[in-house]
């Protein structure tokens, strides 16, 4: 922040209540330094105090001083040790010196960013976007660096303007991935970290895809729980307080073995047995509960496994789908970890992105619920293989079950019920298992595989 800036948020708060004596700044909250001031309090404006800032009584006319320099002997005394001393010099001057100054009389907002700045500096280690007003979105994808954060951001960028679409996480992204459009740090477990971003980008939508899947947050539950519950609430937080439109992906893996599996409707009996899908059904049940006591634009739907050409596995128990296309075009061969005839609902990544562009851009009075399911297809891993084989003959593929994720998958839907869907925002998909095949093996170069097999 420059020097004699005030954040929109208020460091310096004027709230309600009656004049009262203050012990200095050495007591307030955070405490600028060791020292007190023994001088009465001056009364604040039109019936508010002013907590956090202690100054000496108003001068004469005849023996004011500039701001500056009342600013200076406030803060000199802390000044080697408080530097942000100096942000308030201009603040001070504002409220209580020079006739044309005047009062303010109005409350600031009491919950405060903090010393973070307000202006992004030019050298930040990510990529400025504009600010200008535009009747685009300005959007925030935290968790941007797992399966579809990147896909997303993307197809966003296409849309909206590469610098109306910021990628986020906590870890470092790959240089083509940095280069591509606006890409910085957010950590959903830090509020004040999230709400400075929120703030100072000027974010309108919020796509919330940090989460721990399926078979990782069994492996590391108390992460999973801090993860995906502590962190939604933090997002739904920052969602309300500014006014947000925000969409949170939940899963196949939000229904448990009780539901019904073939079709799953969107209402039914859910009873996950994962922390995955315990903090999914968490999301739906905060979403919507938010929306309606709080009017937060909440909107979500449940994803079937979905298979992407570029991007890694990242530990879902679905995830076989995309392993074997990597392994099929290296090595000719895949060992699979669930049985052969475990049918799941799937969908290739264009459909899924393009379904989540739909619902976010639908109409709130066409949308009679705000979770939705969507489906495109279901297969077994034996059907996928014999599709594979089509394109790669020497493909062959065996099975080792891994008892845990067969466990998680025997208690997942075969299929989606997603009639909601195509009656109130008209979801349609595109891929159908022969496309889906065909494009990810094209993708990842089975025509150089097969001419040097042959």
């Amino acid at each position: 922040m420059a020097t004699g800036a005030l954040p929109p948020s208020g460091d310096l708060v004027l709230t309600p209540g009656r004049p009262r004596p203050k012990k200095g700044i050495g007591a307030s909250r955070g405490g600028f330094g060791a020292g007190e001031d023994k001088s009465p309090a001056r009364p604040a404006p039109s019936g508010f105090r002013l907590n956090a800032l202690r100054l000496p009584p108003r001068a004469p006319p005849a023996r004011r001083r500039s701001a500056a320099s009342l600013g200076g002997c406030v803060g000199r005394e802390f000044e080697e040790k408080m530097p942000a001393v100096r942000m308030l010099q201009h603040v001070v001057g504002q409220l209580l010196l020079g006739p044309a100054c005047g009062c303010r009389t109005s409350a600031l907002p009491a919950r405060s960013l903090g010393a973070s700045p307000w202006q992004i500096p030019a050298n930040a280690n990510f990529h400025s976007a504009s600010f200008s007003e535009t009747d685009q979105p300005r959007v925030l994808i935290t968790g941007g660096l797992g399966q579809l954060g990147v896909g997303l951001a993307n197809f966003l960028r296409k849309r909206f303007g590469k610098d109306n679409v910021i990628l986020s996480d906590i870890r470092k992204p790959p240089d083509h991935i940095f280069q591509s459009g606006p890409c910085i740090y957010s950590d959903i477990l830090d509020y004040k970290n999230l709400r400075e971003i929120v703030v100072n980008n000027g974010i309108t939508w919020l796509f919330h895809y940090s989460a721990l899947l399926s078979a990782v947050g069994e492996a590391n539950v108390s992460l999973a729980k801090a993860v995906n519950i502590t962190g939604l609430h933090n997002v739904l937080d920052v969602a309300v307080e500014h006014g947000l439109r925000l969409f949170v992906p939940s899963t196949i893996g939000a229904f448990g073995p009780t539901s019904p599996q073939d079709p799953t409707p969107d209402l039914c009996v859910q009873r996950p047995r994962t922390i995955y899908g315990v903090s999914k059904v968490h999301a739906e049940l905060m979403g919507e509960y938010y929306h309606y006591r709080y009017g937060l634009d909440f909107r979500c739907l449940r994803y079937p496994g979905i298979i992407s050409a570029d991007s890694q596995p990242g530990g879902g128990t679905t995830d076989y789908a995309v392993q074997i296309f990597h392994d099929a075009v290296k090595n000719g061969k895949f060992e699979c970890n669930l049985k052969p005839s475990t049918r799941l609902p799937m969908m290739y990544i264009d459909d899924c992105l393009r379904a989540t562009l739909e619902v976010m851009e639908a109409p709130a009075e066409s949308l009679s619920m705000r979770t939705y399911n969507i489906n495109a297809m279901s297969f077994t891993p034996e059907e996928l293989a014999q599709e594979v084989h089509k394109h790669i003959p020497e493909f062959q593929i065996t099975y080792n079950v891994d008892s845990a994720r067969q466990a998680i998958a025997d208690g997942w839907p075969v299929s989606l019920d997603d009639s909601n869907a195509r009656k109130d925002w008209k979801w349609k998909h595109d891929f159908d298992l022969p496309e889906l095949v065909t494009t990810m093996l094209n993708f990842h170069g089975s025509d150089t595989r097969i001419a040097q097999a042959n």
